[in-house]
């Protein structure tokens, strides 16, 4: 039995949730289990880790799946503990898959948000990307956002720990210095899944691709495409070329993909280490043009 420190266990808590009688479960992780239910079922049950990850996981889920754009697994329940989700039985990632995607993509960006730095409804301001926290706080253009509520947080937080060298710094402030030259045109804020790396892209034996743990938040739709590029993703040309056929990108986008790659390295950086931080220092002089 997976048991938390009050007793329960990832079958109570599905049961719970979802109503139904469990007849099965495996704890996959520490945080995370798998549980059968009476009805044929099969349910992801996620602990907490960090206080408010799961409201804010639930609330950008539902955010996400509210734009009937892309795949995203159904929300069953949540509380300061405890999340409950349709698990996603996998197959082959396709090119028709891909394809899909990219469309689907596309159309969740187009969804938009309130505001760049904008929660999902419901969700907390004080939100996370992955195991880092993650500031939701809105700024009226992309370019000034970005670097104070993204970029320069994280930038600080590295060189506190060492992970960047203090005479490095200025390579990543020259940057901040000069988005608004260097971000494109200007673009509305997107609806943006804010996590969007291979291991959060789920090939699904349905032929669809689908999308699982977001760190959503009103954005800049490069961004989502940025970390595609960044960790790899099956059939990636198809799902640009999917997503191009229905929302053309600005002229000199890819040019931009190392701006948008500072966050998520300085991200990483801080987590996982100075092999991140370099980086990240390669992607300012990139995104600055040398």
């Amino acid at each position: 039995m997976w048991n938390s420190s009050d007793g329960l266990d990832a079958g109570a808590v599905a049961a719970r949730f979802t109503g139904a009688r469990v007849t099965g479960q495996q704890r996959l992780s520490g945080a995370l289990a798998e549980v059968v239910l009476d009805d044929g079922r099969v349910v992801m049950v996620k602990r907490a880790g960090e206080t408010g990850a799961l409201r804010a996981e639930a609330a950008g889920l539902r955010w996400l799946a509210d734009a009937g754009a892309v795949r995203v697994p159904r929300v069953h329940g949540q509380d300061e503990r405890w999340l409950v989700t349709d698990r996603v039985p996998g197959g082959p990632p396709t090119a028709e898959a891909a394809d899909r995607f990219g469309r689907a993509l596309a159309a969740l960006h187009a969804a938009g948000a309130p505001a760049f730095g904008a929660a999902p409804p419901g969700g907390p301001r004080d939100a996370w990307i992955g195991r880092a926290p993650m500031r939701n706080a809105t700024g009226p253009d992309w370019p000034r956002w970005y670097a104070e509520h993204r970029v320069l947080p994280y930038l600080r937080r590295a060189v506190d720990l060492g992970t960047v060298r203090v005479n490095e710094a200025p390579v990543v402030e020259r940057v901040c210095e000069r988005l608004p030259e260097l971000a494109g045109p200007a673009e509305p804020p997107a609806r943006l899944h804010g996590d969007l790396w291979n291991g959060n892209v789920v090939w699904g034996a349905d032929g669809q691709a689908w999308v699982i743990d977001p760190a959503a938040h009103g954005g800049h739709r490069e961004s989502d495409l940025a970390m595609l590029h960044l960790f790899g993703c099956p059939h990636l040309q198809r799902v640009l070329e999917g997503y191009q056929d229905a929302a053309p990108l600005a002229a000199g986008w890819r040019e931009r993909l190392a701006l948008h790659q500072l966050f998520p390295l300085l991200v990483h950086a801080v987590l996982f280490g100075r092999g991140y931080a370099e980086q990240a220092l390669t992607a300012a002089r990139t995104a600055a043009g040398g």
